[in-house]
């Protein structure tokens, strides 16, 4: 590990060199900064990921069968498992995609599941992402650096070769394709995780495309060449958040869209990835109900557990959030990257009151956990080591076979009194070492 320190300065240059940067909006102004590298890695071992993999293979199949039963014949809801109106005031949920089966009848390609470790030991799900999870790219050229600067440290540890990612999308796109090449949706240069989506499409061997550059004709997509020529789109990874996807079919003001990519989509003719209509299950509140989707859809228990949830929306947990609301943890289920989650220990009485009279008035709106103490990694800063909360990424890609990437984005907050690690609220990231013995 002291190569990896002494480098750090020279990683961290390289990655200002090569962009390694994230983006976001704040006050309706585009930032962009350096996503701040540690060069600690996260040692995750043999055994313990062999148990990760399964537990996580598990839970996205499960995920895979809500969202083919959901937009079809919604078995879950008819045998009680789910109430209907949970489901379907959900903001995920898209009328649009009803009926809709895609290639290989698979919806959430890429997961990317968020995880933390208890100081116990016990790893506990956080939130499942499955609309379009980012990171992968970030732990892929940390690694590619790391082992220019110092492939001593590589050479004596027997850490897993995470460059296997890009093999792995490639695979999913060629499993879902319908023929034709394979794009890489990107709404544009502003879009806080562009770097991904350039690197991603390098690395995979699909072409970057921006909206104006594909177009629907005779119920195909195709990818307009600068030669005049075109060329069928078979794969489509879109960056594309599904309100904008397509202005025909969902906000008709999107100027980042592909008008008629939708019909192309339900006409079976194109694949995307991951399929629209994904936010359903990936909702804070629909996260409560996991577990029952693997033994309802697999007939198993949930190997990894969820961390201990109560919906607002059911009386006797609303009872209980009011009740214990300073000691607990409340999560805004329309909101992400860190975003609409309060610490109720952290709120004055009279915001602890008013925030009791919000999730009364709005009890869909809101999940309660409780607070897991959760593991700290050393980071380095200044001459010496200090702890941080930190989480993982993992990610599930789904193709022929489901498998979890031996790897991952282990993401830390720079605050010492923060639980909350993501990139938008300031937080860096390390590389994570999967061992292979």
């Amino acid at each position: 590990m002291k190569d990896m320190i002494e480098h750090m300065e020279s990683i961290n240059r390289l990655m200002a060199r090569y962009g390694v940067k994230f983006g976001i909006y704040k006050n309706g102004e585009f930032h962009e900064q350096l996503f701040p590298f540690d060069p600690l890695p996260r040692v995750i071992t043999h055994k313990e990921f062999a148990y990760l993999e399964k537990g996580l293979s598990q839970r996205v199949d499960a995920l895979n069968c809500f969202l083919s039963d959901v937009y079809g014949d919604k078995k879950i809801i008819k045998d009680g498992v789910i109430p209907e109106d949970f489901i379907f005031s959900s903001k995920g949920y898209l009328p649009q995609c009803e009926g809709m089966r895609p290639p290989k009848g698979i919806y959430s390609h890429i997961s990317g599941i968020d995880l933390v470790q208890a100081k116990g030991g016990t790893w506990y799900i956080l939130e499942d992402n499955l609309r379009i999870p980012s990171g992968a790219s970030y732990p892929m050229i940390a690694r590619e650096l790391t082992r220019q600067a110092s492939p001593r440290t590589f050479m004596r540890n027997h850490v897993s070769d995470n460059r296997n990612y890009a093999g792995m999308l490639k695979e999913v796109m060629e499993n879902v394709s319908t023929g034709g090449i394979h794009v890489v949706l990107t709404p544009g240069r502003y879009n806080a995780a562009f770097f991904e989506h350039s690197y991603l499409a390098e690395r995979s061997g699909a072409v970057l495309a921006m909206p104006q550059d594909l177009y629907v004709e005779g119920n195909r997509l195709y990818y307009r060449q600068y030669q005049g020529k075109q060329q069928q789109v078979g794969a489509v990874y879109r960056r594309i958040s599904d309100e904008y996807l397509d202005p025909l079919c969902f906000e008709p003001e999107s100027l980042i869209g592909v008008p008629g990519l939708m019909d192309v989509y339900r006409s079976g003719n194109v694949a995307l990835i991951n399929a629209p209509g994904n936010g359903v299950a990936d909702d804070k509140g629909i996260y409560y109900f996991v577990p029952h989707m693997v033994k309802y859809y697999l007939g198993e228990e949930a190997i990894l557990k969820n961390a201990p949830t109560y919906l607002a929306f059911y009386e006797q947990d609303r009872k209980y959030i009011l009740d214990k609301l300073s000691q607990l943890v409340v999560k805004d289920v329309s909101e992400a990257g860190g975003y609409g989650v309060v610490f109720g220990r952290d709120l004055t009485k009279d915001e602890l009151e008013k925030m009791r009279h919000t999730i009364e008035k709005e009890p869909r709106r809101f999940i309660a956990q409780e607070v897991i103490d959760f593991i700290d990694l050393d980071i380095v800063e200044g001459d010496g080591g200090v702890p941080r909360k930190a989480d993982l990424r993992a990610f599930v890609l789904s193709g022929r076979t489901t498998r979890v990437w031996p790897s991952g984005l282990t993401r830390f907050s720079r605050n010492p009194d923060s639980f909350v690690v993501n990139s938008s609220q300031g937080g860096g990231f390390k590389d994570t070492w999967v061992l292979s013995q």
